[in-house]
Parts: C-alpha cells; structure tokens; sequence
C-alpha cells in the first residue's frame, strides 16, 4: 500500500459511485474534493455524518468543494442510504477495499469485546491538484463538517 503524506499527489483509482455510474479520483481534479469515510451506510452516526454534510451542501458549493462518502457497504446499500436521506452527493461503494486500503482507514476496533476489521471514520481533503491537503482520522461527527467546511474556505483562500 502507497503511505499517503500531506502534500503529495493521490494515486488515481477508479471507483464505483451510486447511480451505477464509475469514475475516476482523476475525475475531480480542479476542484476541492472533500472525501468522508464511514463504517456502515443507514447506521446512526453514518446517517448523522451524512446528514450534515447535507446541510452545508450549499456552503460547499460556494467553495467549489466536491463531497463524497465512501464505505465497504454494496452499491445496492449505498444507493439505498442516499436515496433515503436525500444525500445531494454521490456516494462510493468499496466492498474490495481499493479505496480504504488506498487511505489507510480501515483498522482493527472493538466490537461488543471482539476485535472485527472496520473502517476508521476518516475525512481527507484532496485539493484542485489532485494533493492530499488535510486528513482527520477518528472523526468524530459532531462539529465535523463545519471543521472541514473551514479547511475547504481557508484551502481556497490559500489558492493551491
């Protein structure tokens, strides 16, 4: 696996988006690209992430930012959990674990006292380059977006 470091420009992979439509991360270059990680689509903080990345879609949208959600669960659930809560943003599905694997997220955790492989909810800011700009890993969803929301403003201010 290729360590991903601060400034330094993401591998392109191809991924599978909801909508059954397929890209590229080279896809989204000349923008910001805000790409959240969560462990299991329709669970209650997955939902409460989404929900208020949602929110501030048009405060990203000034940005220029470009959101994507990204779990190991089958496109049939994603597109399921985007159309339920109305997610104005496409959402990834990597049961293979390109992607995960490609950004380090997933990890061991504890489960009801077992040890079970799980995504670390993460967010990574990827900059109209194609660089990783910012990584916040052991997310916690409460006054996330907005966090990020000020890193995308500040990312834009900055020019790069």
């Amino acid at each position: 696996m290729t360590e991903l470091t601060l400034g330094k420009k993401i591998p392109d992979l191809e991924i599978q988006l909801t909508g059954d439509k397929q890209a590229r991360l080279a896809d989204y270059l000349g923008k910001p690209l805000v790409l959240y990680f969560y462990p299991k689509a329709s669970t209650p903080g997955c939902t409460q992430e989404g929900l208020d990345f949602k929110a501030a879609i048009g405060k990203f949208r000034r940005q220029s930012a470009i959101i994507l959600g990204a779990s190991r669960d089958s496109l049939k659930a994603q597109n399921n959990f985007k159309d339920k809560q109305g997610f104005p943003f496409d959402l990834i599905s990597d049961p293979g674990e390109e992607l995960c694997n490609l950004f380090g997220v997933i990890k061991m955790k504890n489960m009801y006292g077992r040890q079970v492989r799980g995504i670390e909810r993460s967010t990574f800011l990827i900059d109209r380059n194609g660089n990783l700009h910012q990584a916040w890993r052991k997310v916690q969803v409460k006054g996330h977006v907005d966090e990020v929301l000020a890193a995308v403003k500040a990312l834009n201010q900055s020019g790069e």
